[in-house]
């Protein structure tokens, strides 16, 4: 039997795990900075894998004029100890391909607001 858990729901651990992995590798003091950059360097994926929720916005009008048919979705999940809302370009099979915008918030009452606002 196997247990699913969203990665928003142990995104605390997760981060608590990189963190000491790289500390071991790397010393010391260092494993924070360094999720923090895996983190920034990834966002996208993060983020998009971290949702809780999601909401169509409409299509991606692409100015490269790509083959793929894109869309806007809006986000809402909780990442490294903060609830966040977010619009992600996403494709048809659900991968990520981009983010237009973040916002991050201390508590989730205040994100779900954002979420339902936006």
């Amino acid at each position: 039997m196997g247990m699913f858990q969203p990665i928003s729901v142990a995104s605390d651990r997760v981060m608590a795990a990189l963190v000491s992995g790289l500390e071991i590798e790397f010393g010391h003091g260092v494993g924070a900075a360094l999720a923090h950059r895996f983190l920034e360097a990834e966002e996208t994926e993060f983020l998009w894998d971290a949702r809780d929720i999601e909401r169509w916005i409409g299509a991606y009008e692409s100015v490269d004029d790509e083959e793929i048919d894109l869309d806007r979705v809006r986000i809402f999940g909780r990442l490294d100890g903060k609830w966040f809302v977010a619009v992600m370009i996403v494709d048809g099979d659900g991968n990520p391909h981009g983010l237009m915008g973040k916002r991050e918030f201390g508590r989730r009452k205040q994100a779900l607001a954002a979420f339902a606002d936006a």
